[in-house]
């Protein structure tokens, strides 16, 4: 008679957590099911070398995109600091931007105004302005130093 081990009950699809990230494993979640395959393997018929290789790699490749998208993450917040910091030398110069009309798409007059400080909000770099006028970098087509004579 062969006798039966004990399911465990965390390994039911019923109290499974479901995220909102879709049916992605995460390694918590492989390593588990990895377990379950070894704690229940017919000892007269184990997993076969080749599998249990092929799973290893499996788990080290996944382990590894895991890291590499945390790499990327972390790079992407770096280079929006990074973007800050380059155009931060404009502080204190004075910048001409075309002023674009909305509904004709043409340019309309060609403002200067000295940068008072630089900002970064929803993936793009602005340029605030001594009047409070708020400008992309894209738009800036002169920088000059400020003629500090006339002040």
């Amino acid at each position: 008679m062969s006798r039966l081990t004990k399911i465990d009950p965390s390994f039911y699809l019923t109290n499974q957590s479901r995220g909102s990230t879709g049916s992605a494993l995460g390694k918590d979640e492989f390593l588990r099911i990895l377990m379950a395959q070894l704690q229940n393997q017919d000892p007269m018929n184990p997993m076969q070398d080749k599998e249990f290789i092929s799973q290893m790699a499996t788990f080290s490749s996944l382990e590894q995109m895991m890291n590499i998208s945390s790499v990327v993450t972390n790079l992407a917040s770096n280079q929006s600091i990074a973007t800050v910091i380059q155009f931060s030398n404009l502080i204190g110069k004075e910048v001409s931007y075309d002023v674009i009309d909305d509904e004709t798409g043409q340019v309309t007059e060609t403002k200067t105004d000295t940068v008072k400080s630089v900002l970064q909000s929803q993936g793009k770099t602005w340029l605030e302005l001594a009047d409070g006028t708020k400008i992309d970098v894209l738009s800036v087509t002169k920088v000059s130093q400020v003629d500090e004579t006339t002040e």
